[in-house]
């Protein structure tokens, strides 16, 4: 017993569609995957940096300044931390992939001139 041939053949052929993309359209979505890829990088260079650099600070605080001993706990101070490293992972992926496109854009303006 097993799935037939014709039923695992169409299922394993399922995620490939009737089109086939033309090379302009293979070109931009491989610059997009490079783009998003890039915006990955940077966005965790950035949260690794924002995560170093509001810990010291939290821990610091939590050993030092009485209010902050009393009230924040240790799921306060994670989150204080864990905060400042996913907006900064965010914002920088952000930023770093709407450039790309935008970079992008203007490449294919530009060839698009040269071609007429």
């Amino acid at each position: 017993m097993g799935i037939p041939s014709e039923m695992r053949d169409m299922w394993v052929n399922r995620g490939k569609g009737l089109l086939i993309p033309s090379p302009a359209e293979e070109q931009k979505r491989l610059r997009s995957a490079k783009c998003t890829q890039e915006g990955v990088k940077e966005g965790f260079k950035a949260a690794v940096i924002a995560c170093v650099l509001s810990t010291v600070p939290t821990l610091a605080a939590v050993r030092m300044i009485p209010w902050a001993k009393h009230n924040l706990n240790y799921t306060a101070q994670a989150l204080i931390i864990c905060g400042a490293s996913i907006s900064s992972y965010f914002i920088t992926a952000d930023k770093t992939i709407l450039a790309c496109a935008r970079k992008n854009a203007q490449l294919e303006d530009s060839l698009r001139r040269q071609k007429q």
